[in-house]
């Protein structure tokens, strides 16, 4: 508990969305390594684990865990391929924030993993081949960063980046390259499903941008939904109220007494007026008329 409280629980508390993306990623991941420790035991609870946070192809069990079209765009059993996702998400990140907000940012990453997440239902439920091999459930983050990568690198084409021993490069090249790479993924057979999912995340990452470019921002409806959460989460501060009881008779009272005051204040500044005009009147007084030429 130290550890979380005093190094992760800090960073999760800043408002830097990559980081937090990140972080959560990575404490998923480690999640997962401590529970595989199980099998040292001869308990293997790891796969029941992941069925309840993969997103499944079949729909008679996706209906009943929905909650994974969310949760399997920050699940990984694989160092290297959490270690690829999240340096691609940090890299293209850092660009995408160069022209969009962290909200933006994080609506984007969950938006383009439910469009990974749609596509694959879909494939494995209408395309014959597919069909047969729905029984495997798909996890991992390349939709979301492919929505990332694609927002970006279709932004801006123009953003280059270095790379080591091929120099400066557009993203737009970047970005083309590995959706070829996907598409020829598809039809080896090599983890067609997280394939397709790519495909679907660098669609919404695609559509963004064209409508951004437009004027429209396609995620300010998600934004709204999350800050919705955000602040039901939040602590309301209690106002401390000082109760007063006043008996009616009291209440009319101070009631008149103020209004007869005040009659008798402002019968005074108008005296005052017409005997040395308005100029002599202070702004204290000014003021008074004034507020109560408006009631």
């Amino acid at each position: 508990m130290g550890v979380f409280t005093d190094n992760i629980k800090p960073i999760l508390k800043r408002r830097d969305i990559l980081i937090r993306l990140i972080v959560i990623n990575i404490c998923v991941f480690l999640a997962l390594v401590a529970i595989n420790i199980t099998k040292l035991f001869n308990i293997d609870i790891s796969n029941i684990v992941l069925d309840y946070i993969a997103v499944p192809a079949r729909l008679d069990i996706l209906l009943t865990r929905l909650w994974t079209i969310l949760t399997y765009m920050f699940v990984h059993e694989n160092f290297l391929h959490l270690l690829f996702n999240m340096l691609m998400l940090y890299w293209f990140g850092q660009i995408f924030l160069i022209y969009f907000s962290p909200k933006n940012l994080g609506s984007i990453y969950i938006l383009g993993g439910f469009a990974g997440a749609a596509l694959f239902i879909l494939s494995f439920n209408t395309i014959p081949l597919f069909v047969s091999m729905n029984n495997a459930p798909m996890i991992g983050a390349s939709a979301s960063v492919m929505a990332v990568v694609f927002a970006a690198a279709f932004y801006r084409p123009d953003q280059e980046v270095g790379l080591l021993f091929l120099g400066r490069i557009k993203i737009i090249y970047i970005a083309l390259f590995i959706f070829v790479l996907d598409f020829i993924g598809v039809s080896s057979l090599n983890n067609p499903g997280g394939h397709v999912a790519h495909i679907g995340g660098a669609l919404m990452g695609y559509f963004y941008a064209k409508q951004y470019l437009k004027g429209r921002d396609i995620t300010s409806w998600f934004n709204k939904i999350i800050d919705s959460v955000v602040n039901l989460t939040k602590p309301k501060p209690k106002k401390k109220k000082m109760k007063v009881k006043y008996s009616k008779r009291d209440t009319d009272y101070s009631y008149n007494q103020s209004k007869h005051n005040e009659t008798e204040e402002i019968d005074r500044i108008l005296d005052k007026i017409k005997a040395s005009g308005y100029t002599s009147l202070s702004s204290e007084e000014k003021k008074q008329l004034f507020d109560a030429s408006n009631k």
